[in-house]
């Protein structure tokens, strides 16, 4: 680091001694302030109305981090933090001085914090300086058992669990999910894949909490996400943070660096002019879904294994590794229905939070043009068979799917990672017998988003077949994603033997879904053979049988494909073809695709079924003696009066498709970057982008905000010096 940075040009009038210049400058300097001093009080007490410009507080943040090693400021307003939290804790009344103080507490740790992080070399954070110098002792009052960030963490997490939602805390909820979200941005730093010697102190804090705390602050989230609190407009309770017709602390602070630091309080009141909007909602759902989705890597016990050959034992220490159970995830998978009977709710009082599941349906269903909202459903009914299964008992359940299925309508728009969320909702909701029988009893008048043609009293099962079907061949022709086939194809599978009057229009989907699938499998076989018509005795190099292993792993996969089509409409026509003359019909319009591969090894034992109905209604059809041309409606009349008939002679019965949803070995290695990649694009929230080691960002040219006597080619603390006096 370059030389000492000035003193703060401190004036000696003293009316002047505690205005915002004044106590910023004392904040960010070098004079370290004990932390039982007034300083602290008059920081947190002050309505901030000093208008800086982004590259003032940019400077103000690099001379902060000069001067935080040996002032250890950052600790000390942590633990101020901390004691005004849990003032409000408790207390049947919020108190105005604790909600100002913790209020602006909590914005000005989480902007100094945030830079920290961002600036942050290795995984230790000890640029963050989270202890007291040993020459200054803490008060009696401060838990010795614990470090400073876990008793702000207990403090934090305590405070939103325990204290309500009100017009007067609005505020100070908002504030509080904007430090968590800024304390546990730490996982930006590191890898897609975590490891044993990653640190995120904030989180790791959090994750050791009393299961009480845990509890409470998973439901506080949900309640919030349900609730949807707006922003209330009321001049008496937000005095505080104004003075006169000039903006307060959170307003000056954070619209001087709405582009680096967080949301302005501007930004709130105008987003929440939006009914439909809650920014508090959006904020708890983000931290849930950081939470819930955090994985710690540990390494084995000492001295469990030991190895001679050292290459070795790193080697299987890192097989080794397990992942720490996730408190938080387990809350949410133990959540249950408050609407249970009370001495039940008693008897698992040791389980997770009381949750109304009718409410957080509610929310859910009208929320599920929202990525979160799909990421956090499918938490709910992976994790939690509680309410997993009620949400199977609702009778309206085409609230829920209608929108799952619009956005796989609007595939070519959405993000290949929330397709794959819905396709897996779908196949996990499929496992369920009732839930397929129910979905073709669900009848929809029209469907407005449907554009390909018009889709009228058409059950939600028969819905779901095209909108699979279609998403199948989008795939098809723009992704060629082998994981989205699969999905859309087990979930079909699952539906099969439930199928009840499937429309026209899905029937005809079905079948052409195995003349796509056919035509794809043709043109690779082709390509196949054309290969081996090479003379074996051509030598052939690496590009070349690369080649061939690629081509002979897509021919597998197709074949694959194909049979499990055939086994899906084997399904309909064994066990459910009375009640689907509209599928024997598709069948009977397009046999001739079938002929080819009557005789074929891998499809033969599939396609005598399939031939036997088509021999069945071929004859009953020739056998009619029928005046003029035939038309639709007198084939199906034909189809329908013969299936009251049909037994299923000749019938092969074979093994029903039952396909189940499994995570793979490593989730964390999709779920964590998938959901700070979701958090940042919905919140708004920016972090420095080439700091960001979590997934693969666009580096932009940002400009450089650096004093005119520092180095203009760098802007780091490490390589400039910024005088205090050129901020303040």
């Amino acid at each position: 680091m370059g030389g000492v940075a000035s003193a703060p040009r401190w004036t000696t009038n003293a009316q002047h001694q505690h205005t915002a210049e004044y106590l910023i400058g004392g904040f960010i300097g070098e004079i370290s302030f004990p932390i039982n001093s007034e300083f602290w009080q008059q920081l947190l007490l002050l309505p901030f109305d000093h208008n800086w410009p982004s590259n003032r507080y940019h400077e103000a943040c690099l001379i902060f981090a000069q001067n935080n090693c040996f002032t250890r400021h950052l600790a000390k307003i942590l633990i101020h933090l901390a004691w005004c939290l849990q003032a409000l804790v408790g207390t049947s009344a919020v108190q105005s001085e604790a909600l100002t103080k913790a209020v602006n507490a909590l914005h000005v740790a989480s902007v100094f914090l945030k830079y920290l992080i961002e600036i942050a070399k290795g995984n230790t954070y000890e640029e963050l300086y989270l202890s007291v110098d040993d020459s200054e002792a803490l008060p009696d009052s401060f838990p010795r058992d614990q470090s400073i960030v876990q008793y702000v963490m207990n403090s934090v997490l305590n405070c939103i669990g325990s204290v309500d939602v009100s017009s007067d805390t609005y505020l100070l909820h908002h504030g509080l999910l904007d430090f968590m979200l800024v304390a546990m941005s730490t996982q930006l730093l590191s890898g897609p894949s975590p490891g044993p010697d990653d640190s995120h102190p904030f989180t790791d804090a959090a994750m050791i909490q009393e299961k009480a705390v845990i509890n409470l602050v998973v439901r506080r989230l949900l309640l919030n996400y349900m609730a949807r609190p707006q922003f209330p407009y009321t001049t008496a309770s937000y005095a505080i943070f104004t003075e006169g017709n000039q903006p307060g602390v959170l307003q000056r602070v954070g619209s001087a660096a709405a582009n680096l630091v967080l949301l302005p309080l501007s930004f709130i009141v105008s987003a929440s002019s939006e009914t439909s909007r809650s920014l508090l909602a959006e904020s708890s759902l983000n931290i849930l879904l950081i939470l819930i989705h955090f994985r710690k890597c540990c390494l084995p016990e000492p001295g469990k294994f030991k190895f001679d050959d050292m290459a070795k034992s790193d080697y299987l220490l890192k097989e080794e590794t397990y992942f720490s159970d996730n408190p938080y995830c387990k809350a949410l998978e133990n959540a249950r229905d408050v609407e249970l009977d009370r001495t039940d709710i008693e008897r698992n009082a040791h389980g997770g939070p009381s949750i109304p599941f009718a409410s957080l349906f509610d929310t859910l269903a009208m929320s599920l043009a929202d990525e979160g909202a799909v990421l956090i459903l499918y938490s709910l009914i992976h994790g939690n068979s509680g309410f997993l299964e009620y949400v199977l008992v609702r009778t309206d359940l085409e609230t829920m799917l209608i929108p799952l299925l619009e956005t796989l309508y609007d595939t070519a728009n959405r993000r290949s990672n929330q397709i794959y969320m819905v396709l897996i909702i779908l196949l996990i909701l499929s496992q369920d017998s009732s839930f397929n029988t129910s979905i073709h009893k669900l009848i929809l008048p029209t469907v407005s988003w449907y554009k390909e043609r018009l889709l009228s009293q058409t059950s939600v099962g028969s819905l779901m077949v095209i909108i699979l079907v279609r998403t199948l061949k989008y795939n098809q022709s723009k992704l060629r994603d082998v994981y989205l086939h699969t999905n859309c194809l087990a979930t079909l599978a699952n539906m099969a033997p439930h199928v009840h009057h499937l429309s026209a229009y899905a029937s005809q989907q079905l079948v052409s879904l195995f003349d796509m699938l056919l035509r794809r499998y043709t043109k690779v076989a082709d390509l196949k053979n054309d290969k081996l018509q090479f003379s074996s005795s051509e030598l052939k190099d690496g590009d070349s049988l690369l080649d061939d292993m690629v081509v002979s792993s897509e021919l597998h996969i197709y074949t694959d494909f194909l049979r499990i089509v055939l086994e899906i409409l084997n399904v309909i026509l064994t066990y459910a073809l009375p009640r689907n003359p509209e599928v024997v019909y598709a069948i009977l319009q397009r046999q001739d695709i079938f002929l080819p591969f009557k005789s074929h090894p891998r499809f033969n034992e599939l396609l005598e079924n399939i031939f036997t109905v088509l021999d069945f209604f071929n004859s009953r059809i020739d056998a009619q003696k029928l005046e003029g041309e035939w038309s639709v409606e007198k084939i199906l009349k034909v189809i329908i009066f013969n299936c009251r008939s049909w037994r299923g002679e000749g019938i092969k019965m074979f093994t029903q498709l039952r396909f189940t949803y499994e995570q793979e070995s490593h989730p964390e290695e999709f779920f964590i970057p998938y959901v700070w990649q979701l958090v940042m694009t919905r919140s708004g929230y920016s972090f420095n982008s080439k700091s960001i080691n979590l997934f693969p960002v666009e580096i932009p040219v940002e400009p450089s905000y650096v004093s005119q006597d520092a180095d203009k080619g760098e802007n780091s603390i490490y390589d400039s010096e910024v005088r205090l006096d050129q901020v303040i």
